[in-house]
This record gives structure tokens, C-alpha cells and sequence, in this order.
């Protein structure tokens, strides 16, 4: 059982999906939304994705340094997009990094 906050549970092995809500959506107790097999709309949850994945025995996806990186880099994106200040070098540098860091080339030769 995953625990979903306020009182709410689920089967993990019936959790199919996880869907974060957007800025506006959030707040009071309002973080997922956690689709489950046999229930027809999905279960508004006070927990984030990365909370139900980790109690789900998720702890790779929760605990890799890549993802934990792109994350950053989208949140960097969004906040400077938020500003209008998109530092398109800095960015690139960061997204080239990430991409060189997961890819592994056959040939030997770098990814750019």
C-alpha cells in the first residue's frame, strides 16, 4: 500500500500513472494525480510523484544524478523563461553536459 496523504491509499501494483498538476492546480494538499486500475477518475494526492515513486520501491528513478539534473535544467528553463531572460548559452553548456553524461557513443568519438 502507498500511502497517498489525507487518509488515501493505494496498491502499488494498481498505480499505472502519475501526473504532476500544474502551478495553477496546486496547493491545499493538492500535489498528483495517481491514476489506479479499476478506479475511474484519478486520486488527487498531497504527495509528489517523486514521494509515491520512492514509496513504490522506485529508489533509482528517485535517486539518479541524471534525472535529478534535468530537473534542474527544466526548472532553470521555466524560471528564466518566467523572467524573459533565457540564457541560451548557459543552457546549452548544461543540456549538452546532461546529454554527454547519459549517452554512451559505440564509436568512441563525443556526441558534439
Amino acid at each position: 500500500m502507498v500511502f497517498l496523504g489525507f487518509g488515501k491509499y493505494a496498491r502499488a501494483d494498481k498505480i499505472y500513472a502519475l501526473e504532476p498538476l500544474a502551478e495553477g492546480e496546486r496547493g491545499s494538499g493538492r500535489r498528483t494525480r495517481v491514476w489506479v486500475d479499476g478506479v475511474g477518475e484519478p486520486i488527487v494526492a498531497s504527495r509528489t510523484e517523486r514521494t509515491i515513486l520512492h514509496d513504490m520501491g522506485q529508489d533509482a528513478a528517485s535517486g539518479s544524478p541524471i534525472i535529478d539534473q534535468a530537473l534542474d535544467l527544466a526548472e532553470r528553463l521555466d524560471e528564466q523563461a518566467k523572467t524573459g531572460r533565457v540564457d541560451l548559452a548557459d543552457l546549452g553548456r548544461r543540456a549538452r553536459k546532461l546529454l554527454e553524461a547519459s549517452a554512451k557513443p559505440s564509436s568512441g568519438e563525443p556526441l558534439f
